[in-house]
């Protein structure tokens, strides 16, 4: 009877001392990290990276509608010249 008790209480136990002790544990920081740091003064700012990142997307948004247009204006062309032989068709038939 005593033992079906530790055991509950084990259960309970070991879990929340894990989860205390990841609440007291400190954190890992950016500037622990191992590696080589890049000075600051050389690198781009997040401005300048999020203007490029947007002048790409800006140059890939133009080259898709660019290919939608062209590929809109053949498949109208293409239903035109079907329309015409259809229609050319049944007056030779006629």
């Amino acid at each position: 009877m005593l033992a079906p008790c530790l055991l509950r209480r084990a259960v309970l136990t070991v879990p929340l001392v894990f989860v205390v002790a990841l609440l007291l544990a400190e954190p890992v920081r950016s500037d622990q990290e191992a590696g080589t740091a890049i000075p600051a003064e050389s690198r781009p700012c997040v401005d300048c990276h999020a203007f490029e990142f947007m002048q790409r997307a800006l140059q890939d948004l133009k080259k898709t509608a660019y290919n939608l247009d062209t590929r809109t204006e053949t498949l109208l062309l293409q239903v035109e010249k079907r329309n015409l032989c259809d229609c050319v068709t049944a007056n030779l038939l006629n």
